[in-house]
């Protein structure tokens, strides 16, 4: 007789380690609690493609290795018993990040360092040093540590001065079939090296802290990555950071060959704001869409080529609301009618539901003004709207008693999403 094999696919946000340290004897034990979800600066900038001059892995490895660092922060240890000690539990999560600037800004992601004001950064060669989270993003993953060593001053000098920060390159100029290299500390083993290709881009994945918002314009790689790797930085064949590991598919808890990560594009916008004001504020629409595909189309008695989003719900209130698009409506029948049809934003054709996503993540900021180009009976109409901060943020904004120095981290463990992927919006 057969058997049958059933296998869970889920896309894990990545990748930290979560340890559970047992006080009474020091030993740490690997929790199976993994976190888990559903796909300028001083830094310098390039713009030239991986393919010119690549450098040997070797080579690139000894040139990023003292700027790649593992990051270890206590965590809540709501949802991570500790079946040896539960009544004094204390929960340590680790992954990596990677030298940002002389200033001793590090670069990592949100859910490696979660809740934690305070965390620990060990570099290759063992030194550790106490760094300060100073800002987080939960909507993109992203996070900024700052070194706050206890030091005399001549002493920080020299600690600041011996950091080498990692290039950022243009993740743009990256294509389909690029080589890229991923460095950090899977399992806890630090200095580790994986290589693989580019297998898509421009993909959205969701983010557990985003109330059902989407990381935008995401690579897709090959390149293995495993629990510890978020935060490390995704490399070119020249050594340069074109993005940060935050996330992988996992068929049956093994890594599928299906990982993401947040492209440099997105760090070198969103890091040198979160340094200057210690948050950022995500533009915003208001409303949730889905792909239409050609049995939409055909259903709704729409043109079997037309292609587009079709607008689900609209936010009262919100950007779209003003602008008066029409979301879709359900009748006594329980049958859908599908609301406008979304096919441009500001000229730029949208077929596909990350395409909006992508565009407003990546173009545009609170205030700027976006034009919706919409199918509605039968013709195609101009609807015109300023953006918005997204009301979350600005609620907690607007709560805080002191002005913002930093923004909510994202929960250390982010919940599951099943698959399919719900179609988020911007």
């Amino acid at each position: 007789m057969r058997k049958r094999f059933v296998s869970e696919i889920v896309i894990v946000f990545a990748v930290a380690i979560i340890m559970i340290t047992i006080p009474f004897n020091g030993f740490i034990l690997p929790s199976a609690a993994v976190a888990q979800i559903n796909s300028s600066t001083s830094s310098s900038q390039s713009t030239n493609s991986s393919s010119a001059n690549p450098l040997p892995f070797k080579t690139i490895f000894k040139q990023v290795e003292n700027s790649v660092v593992q990051i270890t922060s206590k965590i809540p240890t709501i949802g991570v018993p500790n079946p040896l000690n539960p009544q004094s539990p204390n929960v340590t999560a680790s992954g990596s990040g990677f030298v940002y600037d002389k200033q001793g800004h590090i670069v990592t992601n949100g859910h490696v360092v979660g809740n934690a004001k305070v965390v620990d950064v060990t570099s290759v060669d063992g030194n550790r040093y106490t760094a300060k989270v100073i800002a987080s993003d939960p909507y993109n993953d992203i996070a900024v540590l700052q070194i706050s060593q206890n030091v005399s001053q001549p002493q920080r000098q020299q600690l600041l001065s011996s950091l080498k920060p990692l290039v950022l390159g243009n993740s743009s100029k990256m294509d389909v079939g690029d080589t890229v290299i991923a460095i950090g500390n899977p399992f806890g083993l630090s200095d580790t090296m994986t290589t693989g290709i580019i297998s898509g881009i421009g993909r959205s994945v969701p983010v557990s802290a985003g109330g059902g918002f989407s990381i935008p314009n995401v690579i897709q790689t090959d390149a293995p990555v495993n629990p510890g790797n978020s935060g490390g930085p995704l490399l070119n064949t020249r050594g340069e950071v074109i993005g940060m590991n935050t996330a992988a598919l996992l068929l049956s808890n093994t890594f599928s060959g299906i990982g993401f990560a947040i492209p440099s594009d997105t760090i070198t916008k969103i890091v040198p704001i979160l340094i200057e004001k210690g948050y950022y504020l995500h533009p915003y629409l208001g409303l949730t869409v889905g792909t239409l595909t050609s049995d939409l189309a055909e259903n709704a008695s729409l043109p079997v080529n037309l292609e587009g989003v079709f607008v689900n719900t609209i936010t009262k209130n919100s950007p779209a609301d003003k602008a008066g698009i029409h979301g879709s409506t359900t009748d006594q029948y329980s049958k859908k009618h599908l609301g406008d049809i979304i096919i441009a934003a500001d000229g730029h054709n949208i077929t596909k539901s990350d395409d909006l996503i992508n565009y407003i993540g990546q173009h545009k900021s609170v205030g700027d003004n976006v034009t919706l180009t919409v199918y509605r009976n039968g013709h195609a109409i101009d609807l015109k709207t300023t953006l918005t901060a997204r009301p979350s943020m600005l609620l907690f904004l607007t709560l805080r008693s002191a002005p913002p120095s930093s923004v909510p981290h994202s929960p250390t463990q982010p919940p599951t999403i099943p698959t399919p992927i719900p179609i988020p919006h911007p």
